[in-house]
């Protein structure tokens, strides 16, 4: 018998830079949405396991990716903007405008290496 329907409020979970509601979680996929007030950042961060696609459904956001080491380069995404991001690529999200992104990975949610962090979060 299928789940039945529910509030994807009850999937809240409140960030430093905004709050992300996981909308689908199996152990095959995650899905979640990204919420991102203007003028915060999330972590830069990698992920060892965990492959993601991003999809910006509203707003503008400056993502920074870059490879293991050497140099990150800036990129502006805007409403309708897709991306693809690898295991080990470092990235981090600043918002340019408040924005939502729809961000679809493998079930790994906990898989976050961070690399530095505003909030304090720094795992390295």
């Amino acid at each position: 018998m299928p789940d039945a329907p529910k509030p994807v409020d009850e999937s809240r979970v409140d960030k430093p830079w905004g709050y992300e509601l996981r909308w689908a979680a199996t152990d095959r996929y995650l899905g979640k949405v990204l919420h991102v007030n203007k003028g915060e950042a999330l972590s830069l961060q990698y992920h060892e396991r965990k492959d993601e696609y991003q999809y910006l459904v509203k707003g503008c956001v400056d993502i920074e990716l870059g490879g293991p080491d050497g140099g990150l380069t800036t990129y502006r995404m805007r409403a309708g903007d897709t991306l693809h991001i690898r295991p080990g690529t470092r990235h981090r999200i600043t918002a340019v405008e408040d924005s939502d992104i729809f961000e679809v990975s493998t079930p790994e949610g906990d898989d976050v290496v961070r690399l530095s962090d505003r909030y304090g979060r720094a795992t390295t």
